[in-house]
């Protein structure tokens, strides 16, 4: 796979699209750690985001088995639990995935718990792109798609808290929420949400997580 080297563009007011279009430029991000701060590009309406040279858009049907395949090595490794191909494409619409030359190389979900709490979970950046920005190019996507459900409040569980801790995801407590929501969550029956109530039969699970909740700006 041919890769290119990531593309810096000036600030929005300096800069008009190729060809003299109106398209809108931003940057994905400040960079941090070593991370290039790849500048990006968003058509007004269009649904694929530019970053470096790769993109992120919302997954399709067809992204499933190439979503399971890079979950796969996390799997095996125990670091992230397997999930049947069925349960993937029920939950299509809920992940983005970056893609570079017609290879997936991460992807993201986000699940709403509820009326104003979502989770970021599913992570996964391959091995070869990490420190590309990739990671917070997903889920500043997500971010970006929490806002637009109407969601104020984001969880995640997770090994990473300095990937998490520098986006402004801080470490919670067993109880976030009244008893009136805890009650009907409890009936969800989704792995997710009970790893957020921290439920006693999922905790074998979730050793040496730490459950995560940013609020959303």
């Amino acid at each position: 796979m041919v890769r290119h080297p990531a593309i810096h563009l000036p600030p929005p007011n300096e800069r008009r699209e190729p060809g003299g279009g109106s398209r809108r430029w931003w940057r994905a991000g400040s960079a941090d750690r070593g991370e290039c701060g790849a500048a990006s590009w968003q058509a007004p309406g269009s649904r694929l985001e530019y970053v470096s040279d790769y993109i992120v858009r919302p997954a399709r049907s067809t992204d499933i088995v190439g979503i399971r395949n890079l979950l796969q090595p996390m799997v095996e490794r125990r670091i992230l639990l397997g999930k049947d191909l069925a349960v993937l494409y029920g939950a299509v619409q809920e992940f983005v995935v970056a893609e570079a030359d017609g290879e997936l190389i991460g992807c993201g979900a986000l699940h709403v718990f509820w009326e104003d709490l979502g989770e970021v979970r599913t992570l996964m950046v391959s091995d070869e792109w990490l420190h590309h920005g990739v990671g917070r190019a997903i889920v500043d996507r997500l971010e970006e798609h929490a806002k637009d459900l109407g969601l104020s409040r984001l969880f995640c569980l997770t090994f990473e808290t300095e990937f998490f801790g520098r986006r402004g995801y801080t470490p919670i407590g067993e109880q976030v929420v009244d008893s009136d929501v805890y009650s009907q969550l409890l009936r969800s029956g989704d792995a997710g949400v009970e790893e957020f109530l921290d439920l006693a039969h999922v905790k074998p699970n979730t050793l040496g997580n730490t459950r995560m909740l940013k609020k959303l700006g």
